[in-house]
């Protein structure tokens, strides 16, 4: 497969780098030789300093043989004009990434598909669903709905007083089928556990349960339940307008911004939170607007440090639920050490947004965990694959894989060593990000 990714942004970098691990052609193009950098030489990628809405820039770099051409520019109007001009010279499909909720509307889909525009991605919208999920069940570090719902992704930092610390997976204790543990985050390391492994205090504990046992889940990992009324949000960027427009009725919410002509645009976008015109990282202002009476506390400015540095100050304060939106991904890493919350970086999960697009069709939904440097990928078994020809424990899974649970007949069921996958199930699996490919032969039909 032939691709073009226009914009050597750190959306463009992050997904040349994901996709040149792949059997596929991968090019790059920007107008700024340094964004490029020494990134053809240290990749499996072609690079070239051009401009995106240049035929002759677009012809050079061959888009009239490309199967997909993607563009990931800072300017929503440059990327949708680049691939207009990148259909009408031949590229089979299109991706642009946009600035406009209006656009992504089921009723324009159609409109832009005859443009020759085949697919939309706003990347601020993908990450406010997230912090939506997330705000919904405050114990929990990170909340994923797998499934149409049928599952339940939750990932934990254990404290000490957990009853699973300690206790082995050959041990037994985890053989009540009402969760299953795909991984654990020590450190720096992404741990898929067997037999012999266990769990520790501090450890991020990544578990896949039905809905009805969240309750048990939560009580095994130690975990209160506390309900999420008082949220703050710092910064009034796109993000956060986009994730309190899609919170429920009955939370008071107050949006601290320091820009001014920013406020008076929420207050007359946004009727149910209350804006505030103050500076969200001082930590007086925090006091005087009640941080420690708030619930969650949620950083979305344009900078990362603010964001880290406002959480923790938050913590301080004894608010239980932070998210923080940190866009240098460097700075992930840290992050999570220093206990910030959870950690949001809309880059990674556009890049599994597009990275699905490019998969066999048997693979449902891929969701990048950001923190674990992992996929949760749901796959469909089809007639006669692989995956269907025998108990899970005689499929021989490639290494840094599990599977965490299928759905049959819209029923989320956990698994063991024992389970047939059949024909029509969803399946879903964790693994580390280069071995989707491997596992997609898996569920192909034969």
């Amino acid at each position: 497969m032939r691709i073009i990714i226009a914009g050597a942004g750190e959306v463009g970098t992050h997904l040349a780098k994901l996709l040149s691990r792949e059997n596929m052609e991968i090019s790059l193009l920007d107008e700024r030789e340094e964004r490029l950098g020494d990134l053809g030489n240290d990749y499996d990628m072609l690079t070239k300093v051009g401009s995106p809405t240049s035929i002759h820039d677009l012809k050079e770099i061959g888009v009239k043989d490309c199967d997909l051409f993607i563009a990931v520019t800072p300017q929503e109007t440059e990327n949708m004009t680049s691939c207009l001009i990148a259909n009408q010279l031949g590229a089979k499909k299109t991706l642009a990434r946009i600035d406009n909720y209006e656009y992504l509307l089921p009723e324009n889909k159609q409109f832009f598909e005859t443009m020759g525009l085949n697919h939309l991605i706003y990347p601020e919208v993908l990450a406010a669903n997230e912090i939506t999920a997330s705000l919904k069940v405050n114990w929990l570090r990170y909340h994923l709905t797998l499934c149409d719902g049928a599952l339940e992704l939750c990932v934990v930092k254990v404290r000490e007083n957990a009853p699973v610390i300690g206790q082995t997976f050959a041990s037994g204790f985890y053989e009540h089928g009402r969760f299953r543990i795909v991984a654990i985050k020590r450190g720096n390391d992404t741990i898929i556990p067997t037999g012999n492994d266990l769990i520790e205090a501090n450890d991020m504990v990544y578990a896949v349960c039905t809905p009805e046992n969240m309750d048990f889940l939560r009580e095994q990992l130690g975990k209160q339940e506390n309900e999420i009324k008082n949220v703050i949000f710092f910064g009034g960027s796109r993000i956060a307008q986009k994730a309190v427009q899609n919170l429920p009725e009955g939370m008071n919410i107050k949006i601290l911004e320091a820009n001014r002509d920013l406020c008076y645009h929420l207050s007359e976008k946004l009727n149910n939170a209350l804006i505030i015109n103050a500076d969200g990282s001082d930590m007086e202002t925090l006091k005087e607007e009640g941080i420690q009476d708030a619930d969650a506390f949620v950083a979305v400015t344009d900078s990362s440090e603010a964001n880290i540095f406002a959480c923790l100050a938050a913590k301080r304060f004894g608010v239980r639920k932070t998210i923080a939106d940190v866009e240098n991904i460097d700075y992930i890493q840290m992050a999570e050490g220093l206990d910030v919350g959870a950690v949001l970086n809309k880059k990674t999960i556009t890049a599994s947004y597009i990275y699905q697009l490019l998969l066999n069709a048997a693979v449902l939904n891929v969701r990048n965990l950001t923190n674990a440097d992992a996929e949760m990928v749901e796959f469909m078994a089809e007639p006669g694959s692989k995956i269907t020809k025998g108990t899970i424990r005689t499929m021989r899974f490639p290494q840094d894989s599990t599977i965490a649970g299928i759905v049959r007949a819209g029923e989320g069921v956990l698994v063991n060593g024992n389970t047939q996958v059949l024909q029509g199930d969803k399946v879903v699996v964790f693994c580390k990000s280069h071995i989707i490919r491997k596992l997609e032969k898996y569920f192909k039909e034969q």
